[in-house]
């Protein structure tokens, strides 16, 4: 597949499909814990990665099935940091495995709603695998993309994801799309990575980056201009981690690209790529 094509819509889902869907039937199948590398392996594979690694607590793991932990590839814990409340509906935007639909389900209590919506049939199948686990019955998962989520307009309090955003090629038609379903006064809450300044063009054209959360990643102040535009307000981008060469070489998110930078790139690299908590609220 071209890599030079990361602006045209169905290369990219098609590419992150494919990864995805691999990484849930790793799980599903026992073989261990979901990787978004390359399906014929790689030593991220099989080490620590300080990009998904240790977003949530103990506690959190203790309230949801193993597999949807396993399954996690996000960039941060949305649900530690969105504030959910009894009664408040959900969504999560490219919900995986499911583990941050389920916690939000346990937040927002019986009186509450978790949905969850993803693209890939097999991170739906896990999803509803551990949705029964778990006995939630106030969660649904939907199949469908992020740029067209099948909800009505002002139908849900609170949009979450975790590290999704960054992989659509068409991210305002995301923002859009979000700031439909949300009711007035609804909030977005996403972890996602974002960087600061523009990353070597050649990392953008790699779409192993792209998959492993890089290349796809908005320049911080672009992302805030961007859900200004879709109508947000009270916009704000909290950095959670910074990462160092040295993280993104030994994460998933390497790829040849990242090999190929001079050493001057790779110290340019540091710090400027990061996850963090982005927020907006839907004017009354």
């Amino acid at each position: 597949m071209p890599t030079d094509k990361l602006t045209d819509r169905d290369d990219v889902r098609a590419f992150v499909k494919q990864r995805y869907g691999a990484a849930a039937l790793t799980v599903l199948n026992g073989n261990g814990q979901a990787s978004c590398c390359n399906s014929e392996g790689s030593s991220c594979c099989s080490t620590f990665d300080p990009i998904t690694a240790n977003l949530y607590s103990q506690v959190e793991a203790g309230e949801i099935p193993e597999a949807a932990l396993l399954a996690s590839l996000g960039c941060g814990n949305p649900t530690a940091l969105a504030q959910l409340s009894e009664g408040e509906t959900v969504l999560d935007l490219g919900s995986g495995g499911g583990i941050d639909v389920l916690l939000s389900a346990r937040r927002v209590g019986p009186t509450g709603f978790a949905y969850g919506l993803d693209m890939t049939d097999e991170m739906l199948a896990l999803a509803e695998k551990n949705r029964g686990e778990a006995g939630a019955e106030n969660v649904r998962f939907l199949k469908g993309h992020i740029e067209e989520i099948p909800l009505p307009d002002a139908s849900v309090d609170v949009i979450i994801s975790n590290c999704v955003i960054n992989l659509s090629a068409d991210k305002d038609q995301v923002l859009r799309e979000a700031f439909r379903v949300l009711k007035p006064g609804g909030r977005f809450a996403v972890s996602d990575v974002v960087v600061d300044g523009e990353i070597p063009e050649a990392v953008r054209k790699d779409m192993e980056a792209y998959v492993g959360c890089v290349a796809g990643a908005l320049e911080r102040v672009d992302y805030a201009r961007r859900l200004n535009t879709a109508g947000f307000s009270d916009v704000s981008i909290e950095p959670t981690r910074k990462y160092t060469f040295a993280d993104l070489g030994d994460s998933c998110c390497s790829a040849p690209a990242i090999g190929q930078l001079t050493e001057d790139e790779k110290s340019n690299l540091d710090g400027r790529v990061m996850g963090a908590f982005i927020r907006g609220k839907k004017p009354l």
